[in-house]
């Protein structure tokens, strides 16, 4: 027996998709925790009092309804992805900056939720790795996961690290290539340092699928469609398979670069952000492509490991060309407007 209509299914809430995207980050914070130490989880709810902090002064001022706004979830999730696109054992003071920068200028000085045309996340991410290019380059080595050396890190006035940090994979990689001799090949590189694993960075590898097998959880869900995360994946897999065909003691191959820094996290949670990034379907996939493309050129030939943060601001600038350029004709309407 069929139930009256109307058969008209109520759109899913702030809430409950912010919800969502929380739990889906789960699978790799439990790799990074398991491969990085427990510090993360001190970033996550630094984060997170900073941003729900900062996100009420600014209701508050605004003259908004907190209960409303404060629980949508929204800060949440600005708060989980600077805290995991920063190094783990970064001061506290430049978790704080960061968090609100993100919150106060990028998001609520632009009008708030669904008004901002840039990443918060992303947008606190350049300005600070611009201002502290060397504290955001301190990353722990794989395995290290004294908890009470990353809290001396993280809070202590003196920051000796010389023991326990290493290179990121992306930077290693750089690193080696440009300042080796002149016969150092990719090949080289990934085989004989220890930051690298079997597909990408050692510990990093496994990161990526928690993010992986989360995005395709969200993807499921219908929170987020497929169009953003295969066009990205699938440009960068594209553009890193032509280049190492070409020269494969220069470039790294796609594997490399798809389980390697921020890909995955960037395919299902970055760039999917549904306030900064294009809405239409063909919107998604050019906007996407665009991200993978800046990414590699970054991470090829630019000053910063991973370009993932750089690429997705300046695709943030083109969405509204994009928008306006790839909006589907109105039923009943030719493209030109005429009936």
């Amino acid at each position: 027996m069929l139930e009256n209509s109307p058969f008209v299914l109520q759109p899913a809430s702030v809430r409950s998709v912010m919800l969502r995207v929380l739990v889906a980050l789960l699978p790799g914070i439990a790799a990074y925790i398991w491969f990085f130490g427990a510090a993360i989880m001190v970033h996550l709810a630094l984060c997170s009092v900073v941003a729900l902090a900062g996100e009420a002064a600014m209701l508050a001022l605004r003259g908004k309804p907190l209960g409303l706004f404060l629980t949508d979830g929204s800060a949440l999730v600005t708060a989980w992805l600077i805290a995991l696109t920063f190094p783990p054992i970064a001061p506290w003071w430049l978790m704080v900056a960061a968090t609100l920068f993100a919150i106060v200028v990028v998001k609520h000085l632009y009008g708030g939720l669904g008004q901002n045309p840039f990443n918060p996340a992303m947008a606190a991410y350049c300005l600070m790795i611009v201002a502290y290019p060397q504290l955001l380059s301190q990353w722990p080595a794989v395995g290290f996961t004294d908890f009470a050396a990353q809290l001396t890190a993280i809070f202590g006035a003196d920051r000796h690290l010389d023991a326990i940090i290493m290179a990121t994979p992306l930077d290693a990689l750089r690193t080696q290539l440009h300042t080796a001799d002149a016969r150092a090949t990719v090949a080289g590189v990934l085989g004989s340092h220890a930051t690298f694993g079997n597909i990408g960075g050692k510990g990093w590898e496994w990161v990526a699928l928690g993010y992986l097998a989360g995005g395709i959880w969200l993807i499921r869900q219908r929170v987020i469609t497929w169009h953003i995360p295969a066009a990205f994946l699938a440009t960068l897999a594209a553009i890193a398979t032509v280049a190492s065909l070409a020269n494969p003691a220069v470039f790294a191959g796609p594997v490399f670069h798809a389980f390697t820094g921020g890909a995955m996290l960037c395919a299902f949670f970055i760039a999917t952000d549904p306030v900064s990034g294009a809405t239409t379907p063909r919107g998604k996939l050019i906007f996407a492509a665009g991200i993978a493309l800046l990414t590699w050129i970054i991470r090829t030939f630019g000053a910063y490991p991973d370009g993932i943060a750089f690429a997705t601001l300046l695709m943030n600038l083109c969405v509204p060309l994009i928008d306006m350029y790839t909006q589907p004709p109105v039923f009943g309407h030719k493209k030109d407007g005429k009936p």
